[in-house]
């Protein structure tokens, strides 16, 4: 049995390169054998992806967070094309909307989102998308420039309502350790009502530790209990799932099985 963490930012987990990749190891001892790595930032993109960019199993996404719309870095348009032609660079992301933070104004945080995605839609790469509080800007903006590649909600948020319009572009649904918690009813009654096919799972790390962990920092590690919770949610055998859920994140983040 193996798990795809598709969504960990391992660059806020630690700062050292060395506990870094002592992550990774912990994760390949839970059978968590791929991670996507995650940038808010350009800076940690490089520093993270320098410590790590010859690591197996680790994967890469560049983009800039809406967190940074204040100061999103030096020729930053570039940065991104340049970084997505480096190995092992899977996605753009995260990019998004944030209104709950109020970083910087809602039209240069939509502008921002809106050239991260006519980067990816020339560059051909799926997109990975931070949604807090902005539920109708950030599907009403994929309706029309969602890559042709895909997108993906990283830790879902939303209810079932809006993943079904949702499920009219080419979008999955990440579901992270606050799956677990019993208060999440919404996501209780998503997952229950989309296709498995579009289905994702992340540790969200070092945020959304499952509820098994609470009280601990989240890590790549955990990810195995989020999966357990979905497959008894599924009233389906845990190795199937993962069998399903790798499939979707391999031809998501288009990397051989």
């Amino acid at each position: 049995m193996q798990f795809f963490d598709t969504h960990a930012h391992i660059g806020l987990i630690y700062d050292d390169s060395i506990e870094q990749l002592r992550v990774v190891q912990d994760a390949k001892q839970a059978n968590v054998t791929r991670i996507v790595s995650i940038c808010n930032s350009l800076h940690d993109f490089s520093t993270v992806y320098d410590t790590l960019k010859t690591v197996s199993g680790v994967y890469h996404a560049v983009g800039v967070a809406p967190s940074e719309v204040n100061s999103p870095g030096r020729d930053w348009i570039r940065v991104i094309e340049e970084s997505l032609k480096l190995p092992n660079v899977v996605a753009l992301g995260e990019t998004g909307l944030d209104y709950y933070r109020k970083f910087g104004d809602k039209r240069s945080q939509i502008e921002l989102f809106i050239t991260q995605l006519e980067i990816a839609n020339m560059m051909d790469v799926p997109v990975i998308i931070h949604n807090r509080d902005a539920g109708k800007d950030v599907l009403d903006i994929l309706a029309e420039r969602c890559p042709p590649a895909g997108a993906v909600l990283h830790c879902y948020s939303e209810d079932a309502k809006y993943a079904r319009k949702a499920l009219d572009y080419n979008i999955y649904f990440s579901f992270a350790g606050n799956l677990t918690y019993r208060n999440a009813r919404n996501l209780h009654e998503t997952v229950l009502n989309i296709p498995l096919d579009r289905i994702l799972i992340e540790s969200e790390a070092p945020f959304m530790v499952p509820a098994e962990f609470r009280g601990k920092r989240n890590m790549p590690a955990y990810l195995p209990s989020t999966a357990k919770f979905l497959a008894e949610m599924l009233e389906m055998d845990l190795e199937e799932l993962s069998v399903q859920l790798w499939k979707n994140s391999c031809k998501f983040f288009r990397l051989p099985e």
